[in-house]
């Protein structure tokens, strides 16, 4: 079946009986105030310290490619293990794919314990910025609830 209905409502909290909840999938857009602090955060900091910001992204980027790295490392290793015929120590392209995975393996987690150590630092000074996040999600809410 491909039938696909939307129905969209402009009420902040709607409530549907539990045969409605039990049938469909109920997607709620509702912007929350720590979800909304965290996106400001973002944009008051790339304002004030565009470098900073820069780094953190690229560094959100590194690890997240450096732990797609040990896993295709891991399934390539799975991979040959499922297929080796005989004996597995005769296998010299398992046996390599081994020797060159342990230390492809090492120097990417020690890249990512850097990565992640860097991350906190830069956590850390973006935290000078989130009482300004805080206080611009306090006023998103405070103009929303004035204008209803």
């Amino acid at each position: 079946m491909d039938f696909r209905f939307y129905i969209t409502t402009k009420m902040s909290n709607p409530h549907y009986t539990p045969e409605i909840s039990t049938k469909t999938t109920i997607v709620n857009f509702a912007v929350v105030q720590q979800g909304l602090e965290a996106q400001l955060l973002g944009i008051v900091v790339s304002k004030e310290r565009p470098e900073l910001e820069k780094q953190k992204n690229e560094l959100v980027l590194n690890i997240a490619a450096g732990k797609k790295k040990l896993v295709d490392l891991e399934d390539r290793i799975l991979h040959l293990l499922n297929t080796a015929k005989g004996s597995l120590l005769d296998d010299e392209e398992l046996v390599n794919t081994l020797n060159s995975s342990k230390i492809t393996s090492v120097e990417v987690s020690e890249q990512l314990v850097v990565a992640e150590k860097t991350e906190k630092d830069i956590d850390v000074a973006r935290e000078g910025y989130r009482p300004s996040a805080g206080r611009a999600a306090v006023l998103f809410f405070v103009l929303d609830d004035i204008s209803r």
